[in-house]
């Protein structure tokens, strides 16, 4: 099969390899634990974004594409599609490199919402766009692209 056509949205936050250990009776990893690396991504992203602390509140349209197998390099992809006044939507994409060395595949994505939080656990206001650093405001101009 070759290489898909379909274009990633989003940025590249994380890249792990899927390992043996993380693998179920048939030998394919475990959605669990693919789901648990792109809540991990997209906690990276919402975290910048709000410039604090921030809790996975949902998880909405996950849909398992393909399996991740043993030796692929997992690719977690973030863009933030919706920012509200204490919460924000991320998008997340998890794409594999087959065998380290093969033809990169969609296997999963999902939509993740955050609460940001502040020291006492309580939801907190998101800055606006013009007051974050340049470092977040370059991430999110990259994931416009």
């Amino acid at each position: 099969m070759p290489e898909t056509e379909e274009k990633v949205i989003g940025r590249l936050t994380t890249r792990t390899v899927a390992m043996p250990s993380d693998t179920n009776p048939a030998g394919d990893i475990f959605g669990g634990w693919v789901v648990s690396q792109m809540d991990i991504a997209a906690g990276i992203c919402a975290g910048q974004r709000a410039q604090s602390r921030v809790v996975t509140v949902a998880l909405d349209g996950m849909s398992f594409i393909r399996p991740v197998k043993v030796g692929d390099i997992l690719g977690i992809y973030t863009h933030v599609d919706s920012v509200g006044r204490t919460s924000m939507n991320i998008h997340v994409e998890a794409w594999v490199r087959r065998g380290r060395i093969g033809q990169r595949e969609k296997v999963t994505e999902g939509n993740f919402k955050f609460v940001a939080i502040d020291e006492e656990g309580l939801p907190m206001p998101i800055p606006n766009e013009a007051d974050l650093p340049d470092y977040v405001l370059e991430h999110l101009s990259e994931e416009n692209q």
